[in-house]
């Protein structure tokens, strides 16, 4: 039933706009979602990493990334200090999911605090402990990933002064379990990650079109802009600002940190130009992040040069090369290490920086490589794979471009899932330029 709820909503249109749902449909989905993730996730996650109990305090506007994902579709922040506890009793099969707070958090969380009978919140929250008594207690701190980093130095503080000390030698670091809930997507997820994905590439097509771009007249940061703008028309949010880019004959390859970081603004797209961009939305809670690539006509040309179709096509293979690595219970750096390698044996000159995607666009899961650390990532990248998680398979190979005197970057990101039948895209990738004017040859 909910299956075909997700299916009925996600309209199957041609129309961007009709793709997306107004926010009361929204709202329906994300807690219809939440609702799975507590109830069939949270236990196996939680039997996984070991923990009996799980406690998240946040204080209004100063959230837990953690616990801001676990708020209802209509609690857009924490209330007061909020509290949440989820006890897992393994012998009997069953996961309370309480709040100490003054209200229910939405459906799936109930109000366990009585403050007229007990005014003081930390008591109450010792009292449950008690109650229960845990043989593990996860908090969420960590030092080398932020998202499960959330609980504050004041609410610790407090937190451990009312703890009796018993209770104190079975605190923990929750970051596996914390790790396991922000990356781990269920069968419902996927089904809307397939959409979103659409989406985003929807509206690249048509920013990578003769309706936004005018050789001679637009600018990169026209194209920029606009894909801000789509988004916002579409009632859709941007996680990150675009960035759109240009290479050319005549022009050296920047480094890669003038690429990422310090691009031009104004930059007048031409014909002949291979341009860029990096695109992604959130939508239903869930992120995606795109790198795509698009090649000017000139005019008497009905496809682009096939130079720039093959080193596109060295792209996607450094593509596949990555992908082929994805073993559950490797590590990151020990995929990106064998993936580099594989891919210069082949002789290509790549550069890895795969992410975790999914609830943050830049997620917590295994690094696979970061642009400056090609080595490795100590901390993140020791992380393991594990299955039913996405990433953005982001990376670059640089191609020397005979016919213009230089180096290209062939720069690529597609979100892709790893789950018990191996690894695919989300929805598809892209294999071949994309042409400005379209053009029949």
């Amino acid at each position: 039933m909910k299956k075909i709820l997700i299916v009925g909503l996600l309209t199957l249109s041609t129309s961007i706009q009709a793709q997306i749902l107004p926010q009361r449909e929204r709202a329906a989905v994300i807690d219809m979602i939440l609702e799975a993730r507590f109830n069939d996730l949270l236990p196996k996650l939680m039997d996984r990493t070991g923990l009996d109990m799980w406690i998240l305090i946040s204080r209004e506007y100063n959230e837990d990334p953690v616990l801001k994902t676990m708020l209802p579709s209509t609690w857009l922040n924490a209330r007061r200090r909020t509290i949440l506890v989820f006890y897992r009793d393994q012998s009997k099969n069953t996961i309370e999911k309480l709040a100490v707070a003054r209200y229910n958090v939405g459906k799936n969380i109930d109000s366990a605090w009585d403050k007229e009978k007990q005014p003081d919140q930390w008591k109450a929250l010792v009292d449950i402990i008690s109650t229960r008594n845990p043989k593990s207690i996860g908090i969420n701190y960590s030092k080398d990933f932020g998202i499960a980093d959330g609980i504050v130095k004041t609410d610790y503080n407090e937190f451990m002064e009312v703890l009796p000390e018993d209770f104190k030698l079975r605190i923990t670091s929750a970051e596996k379990l914390a790790i396991a809930w922000i990356e781990t997507r269920t069968s419902q997820e996927m089904e809307i990650y397939r959409e979103l994905v659409k989406i985003t590439h929807d509206i690249i097509g048509e920013a990578f079109s003769t309706s936004v771009i005018k050789p001679g007249e637009t600018t990169t940061d026209d194209v920029v802009w606009w894909l801000r703008q789509k988004a916002t028309d579409l009632g859709l949010e941007t996680w990150f600002h675009p960035t759109v880019d240009i290479q050319r004959t005549g022009e050296d390859l920047q480094s890669h940190i003038v690429s990422f970081s310090d691009r031009p603004k104004e930059k007048i797209i031409q014909m002949g130009d291979l341009i860029h961009c990096d695109f992604g939305i959130t939508y239903l809670r869930l992120n995606t992040d795109c790198q795509q690539h698009a090649y000017i006509l000139k005019n008497e040309e009905t496809s682009p040069p096939d130079f720039l179709n093959k080193a596109f096509a060295d792209g996607n293979r450094v593509q596949d090369i990555l992908t082929s690595n994805f073993k559950t219970g490797k590590t990151g750096n020990e995929i990106l290490l064998r993936s580099l390698e594989q891919g210069r044996a082949e002789g290509f000159k790549p550069s890895i920086y795969t992410h975790p995607l999914g609830l943050y666009g830049h997620s917590s899961g295994p690094t696979i490589g970061m642009w400056d650390s090609q080595g490795g990532v100590p901390g993140t990248g020791d992380y393991p794979l594990y299955e039913d998680t996405v990433y953005a398979i982001e990376l670059n190979t640089t191609v020397t471009i005979p016919e213009w005197k230089k180096d290209v970057r062939i720069m690529l990101e597609e979100a892709g899932f790893w789950g018990k039948d191996g690894f695919r895209y989300v929805n598809e990738r892209q294999t071949e330029l994309i042409t400005i004017p379209k053009r029949t040859k």
